[in-house]
């Protein structure tokens, strides 16, 4: 069967480039690609859940999955907990991108700004964000600010590194033209290096973005009574693993959803790469 798909040129054609060492394909052809995998990988976990392999206390099947989660949407208000996790984590996150980047600007642009913040920053960072839980609730109590504050730490630190290293990538050279033709150090910053750093900076931010959903549970299971964080900890108490799974999955989808159209994102803003 397999033989007589690829024996088609056009199948042949879009599925050729799959299997080439850093070949490309169209959006389309990785489209289906991922579309079948993730089906296979369902289909394979329902068996298993339901051949019994898996005790559904552990893992309960997809389709258990689906209707506790239906029955969250409808019964539970799962989208108000949505949307409250996703301001959290936005205002955490735009907190984090907008002190970090230019922080990391600095230091890579002035070697007195970074010898005097990297060694901090790397002891800071790791640090494991749980055990300053304690700390966290001292300071500011059992209110938003220490949720915004725990998913802020979590990105904040790794964040301004990935942007320094970004800034130290650009080439010398291209300063040295720049300066050559009369360029001002605010020029050579926004006409220069900030162009030429905008993708790989585009792409740390999708990745951290990322971090900071990450620490979303850590967040939310202090003293909350919203978030999907408090749906996911309080569903554990009372082992509805199926409602817990629930939970787990609308993280990972919000989270690809939130990924694809950073990417696009990326695509539209840098064309030529």
């Amino acid at each position: 069967m397999t033989a007589l798909v690829f024996d088609h040129p056009g199948i042949a054609i879009l599925f050729s480039s799959l299997f080439v060492f850093r070949g490309r394909a169209s959006p389309m052809t990785e489209s289906a690609v991922s579309v079948a995998a993730a089906a296979l990988v369902v289909a394979g976990w329902e068996l298993a859940a339901r051949a019994g392999i898996i005790a559904p206390q552990f893992l309960p099947s997809p389709s258990r999955v689906v209707i506790a989660l239906w029955t969250m949407l409808t019964e539970q208000n799962l989208v108000w907990h949505v949307v409250v996790s996703t301001t959290r984590v936005w205002i955490a996150f735009l907190l984090a991108a907008a002190l970090a980047i230019p922080i990391g600007i600095m230091m890579s642009s002035y070697r007195i700004v970074g010898a005097a913040l990297e060694p901090m920053i790397d002891f800071i960072r790791y640090l494991p964000v749980p055990a300053l839980v304690p700390l966290s609730i001292i300071w500011f109590g059992v209110g938003e600010e220490t949720k915004i504050f725990l998913l802020w730490l979590g990105t904040f630190f790794q964040l301004v590194l990935l942007v320094a290293d970004d800034m130290r990538r650009v080439p010398h050279e291209f300063v040295e033209v720049a300066r050559t033709v009369g360029a001002s150090s605010r020029q050579v910053m926004t006409d220069v290096a900030l162009r030429w750093m905008g993708p790989t900076l585009i792409d740390n931010l999708r990745i951290t973005l990322g971090w900071c959903w990450t620490y979303l549970i850590i967040a939310e299971i202090v003293a909350a009574d919203s978030g999907i964080g408090y749906v996911i900890w309080t569903a554990r108490r009372f082992v509805k693993t199926p409602e817990v799974m629930a939970g787990v999955v609308v993280i990972g989808l919000i989270g690809l959803i939130t990924d694809q159209l950073l990417r696009l994102l990326h695509r539209r803003l840098f064309r030529y790469l």
